[in-house]
């Protein structure tokens, strides 16, 4: 349903009102602060009319209104300002990344609380999918008379690393041999390219290799895994978004601090948006969630890429967030991200 121009720029006002303050937004508030042109009466007719097509909802408490979430999209879609992030801002995140040289699970975790403490919601990041990686070589090491460090490089420069156990002493000469002939069949190929050929792709090999080969035989799918995305993610600002007025109400602070403990919801939704919307920047809002426990929040969440590694970068609010700033935030963040993990 399209809306005239002073219902558009009435439904604007209104909603960075409640925005402010998270307080029904009435007439006369929008006719004194904002320079709309109209009077309270003329406003008043306007939000009725909004109200009426499902843009604005009515408290029974209050003589104000607040945006329903057919609202909210509308202004997403067609009325909010381009995202974008202040100067300071975005110099404080280049700069905080830019001077890391620690492994990617810290970057990771500095990343989440930058992106909240900027927002002011909960942060959520995950770690790359090795699914679709594509393996440039393999290195075994010795670490004890039975113990190997398997090293996994892959084309996007990232590193994972697994230990195996080995029921006789390791030969040094037969691992080198091993690591040749693993790199030699392997390399180029996607982890689930590994898992499903390994067996037929080294068949053949000499009897001395058989106490290491037949260890990777029976690892393979653990070796060459997608790394649990549930178990690998990072989820912050707990002390950030708790201070917001929503959260005075006892029943949405227990709300959020069940989702925080149930962090497998928001990574659910995060991974189909970016299914649906093949690594675009996405926005869902309240009704739009799948899951009932994000009826009263948005996500905004967008893919970071290594190469052919995906992972994903997003936020988690109430519906009365600052869209436009949470969107350039989650969209560069997403692109810092990918540099920082690269140059480590």
């Amino acid at each position: 349903m399209s809306l005239s121009e002073r219902e558009k720029s009435i439904l604007r006002y209104v909603i960075h009102q409640y925005i402010l303050t998270a307080s029904p937004v009435g007439s006369r508030n929008i006719a004194k602060k904002y320079n709309v042109g109209f009077s309270p009466a003329t406003i008043r007719n306007i939000m009725a009319d909004l109200e009426d097509s499902g843009y604005l909802n009515h408290p029974h408490t209050s003589a104000g209104r607040i945006p329903t979430d057919k609202g909210y999209r509308f202004y997403v879609d067609s009325l909010m300002e381009p995202p974008r992030l202040r100067p300071e801002e975005k110099y404080f995140i280049k700069n905080t990344l830019n001077t890391l040289s620690i492994e990617t699970d810290e970057i990771l975790k500095v990343t989440s609380s930058i992106l909240s403490d900027i927002t002011k919601q909960l942060a959520c990041i995950t770690y790359p999918k090795f699914d679709k990686a594509i393996l440039d070589k393999i290195q075994l090491i010795s670490i004890a008379k039975n113990r190997i460090l398997v090293v996994l490089t892959i084309r996007s420069g990232m590193v994972k690393t697994i230990t195996l156990e080995i029921d006789s002493v390791i030969n040094q000469k037969n691992l080198n041999s091993i690591q040749h002939l693993l790199n030699e069949r392997l390399s180029g190929l996607t982890f689930s390219e590994i898992r499903k050929s390994f067996r037929k792709r080294i068949s053949n090999y000499k009897k001395e290799y058989k106490p290491i080969i037949r260890v990777f035989l029976d690892s393979v799918d653990d070796i060459f895994k997608d790394d649990k995305v549930y178990d690998k993610s990072i989820i912050t600002g707990a002390k950030n978004i708790i201070h917001q007025p929503e959260f005075g109400d006892q029943e949405h602070f227990k709300s959020i601090i069940e989702l925080i403990e149930d962090k497998d919801v928001i990574i659910h939704i995060m991974d189909d948006q970016l299914k649906l919307h093949k690594g675009n920047v996405t926005i869902t809002i309240g009704s739009e969630n799948k899951e009932e426990k994000l009826s009263e929040y948005s996500l905004v969440v967008k893919e970071y890429k290594l190469g052919q590694v995906t992972g994903s970068v997003g936020i988690v609010g109430p519906k009365r967030m600052e869209y436009s700033k949470s969107v350039a935030a989650v969209i560069y963040v997403a692109e810092l991200l990918s540099q920082a993990i690269q140059k480590n």
